[in-house]
């Protein structure tokens, strides 16, 4: 029997109001395009599972998806999308095939679409994928492979575990090629300790995290002083990015360029992860070391990018194009919960309610961490504990 439930959607007649209302992509206000509606779920069948949303947080492509800055995702799966890309929940209901969660267990989502040969996603749950349903939610039907049990004593609080189910498989799978196309060129034995470069956000932050955990020079470069605080307190080094005005002329990637040569004496970065795009992209470039290797999961503010071909194969840097992790790479990357990833959380908690403004101030980059909306107010007994 199916439910009814309040989910928030994106549709593009509500983008195509506010566009012409705005009159540009930079104007447009994110709290008049993603609204909450009404979602009549499907019924659980035999490899399903419908679990009750707890917490979810938020990712920046459901505000791409808001603007159509990139692609009309909305127009393109027919109108309208229902996101959410991440979920921390509670099991209420299995199909009679279901092995891998009981009723009771507290689950986290990842969010492979359309799984390759290798496993690897050629869509995104909840986003390009057909059909997908996200889960900012009050509950939500899936496939039961899309569900990890949450590791309730790694030691994070319920709205850390919140961040991460989406945001630590990226970092780890970045973090897996980026070392690992660094060692086809250089091997352990020439080079045992690189240092490591991330700017700005989630991923950057639990990224240099694994950087560290094996022993590597980590080094964030952020706007925020709460989130370089935050690292400074693991060991990582701090660069505030506001000193190189966010690399807005050629000067302050120049500055920025000579700052880093001050601070590895020489050496400069071996791995650096940006979003492959925007102001960032130059900065990562012009400070890559030979055999230095520049990797990213985002196209934030365009499909395109150019560089100097011939500068970065003089230098033999590799500019490596990610996307998502595998289905077990995600439950690797879970594994790491307190132990390595330990994310910095946005100081207020969103309500439910407050879900598009928590998005809008994410465009507008105001928060102080990896923000998170509470959905549930009657909290299960089994992570009431966890609740700081």
């Amino acid at each position: 029997m199916s439910r009814t439930v309040r989910a928030y959607a994106i549709d593009a007649t509500a983008i195509a109001a506010e566009k012409e209302s705005a009159g540009n992509v930079e104007e447009m206000d994110i709290t008049k395009v993603i609204h909450l509606d009404k979602l009549d779920l499907r019924d659980v069948g035999p490899d399903d599972v419908r679990f009750k949303v707890l917490a979810v947080s938020a990712e920046h492509n459901i505000n791409h998806a808001a603007l159509a800055d990139t692609v009309n995702i909305a127009d393109v799966r027919g109108g309208k999308i229902y996101p959410g890309n991440s979920a921390l929940g509670e099991v209420v209901e299995t199909g009679g095939n279901v092995k891998n969660v009981a009723v009771g267990d507290i689950v986290i989502t990842h969010c492979n679409g359309e799984p390759d040969d290798y496993g690897f996603p050629l869509r995104i749950w909840a986003y390009d994928q057909p059909e997908s349903i996200g889960w900012y939610s009050e509950e939500a039907v899936v496939g039961s492979w899309q569900l990890i049990k949450a590791p309730l004593d790694c030691g994070l609080n319920l709205w850390e575990m919140a961040a991460l189910p989406l945001r630590a498989p990226t970092a780890y799978h970045l973090w897996r090629r980026a070392i690992g196309i660094y060692r086809v060129k250089v091997p352990v034995e020439r080079r045992a300790s690189i240092n490591v470069l991330g700017f700005g956000g989630g991923v950057s932050e639990l990224f240099l995290q694994l950087a560290k955990a094996e022993g590597h020079n980590a080094f964030f470069c952020s706007g925020s002083p709460e989130r370089r605080a935050a690292l400074e307190a693991q060991g990582i080094v701090g660069i505030d990015q506001k000193q190189f005005n966010r690399f807005a002329s050629k000067d302050d990637v120049k500055a920025f360029r000579k700052h880093v040569s001050q601070i590895t004496n020489g050496e400069d970065m071996h791995a650096v992860c940006d979003m492959l795009r925007g102001p960032v992209f130059d900065a990562g470039l012009a400070v890559a070391a030979r055999m230095g290797v520049n990797v990213s999961a985002g196209w934030q503010l365009s499909q395109v990018v150019t560089y100097n071909s011939t500068l970065m194969s003089v230098k033999q840097v590799t500019i490596d194009h990610t996307h998502y992790e595998t289905p077990l790479g995600c439950v690797a990357a879970t594994e790491l919960y307190g132990r390595v990833f330990k994310p910095t959380v946005h100081k207020e908690i969103y309500a439910f309610e407050d879900l598009p403004r928590c998005f809008a101030e994410m465009h507008d980059n105001t928060q102080t961490g990896i923000p998170i909306i509470r959905v549930a107010d009657d909290m299960p007994e089994s992570v009431k504990g966890l609740i700081p």
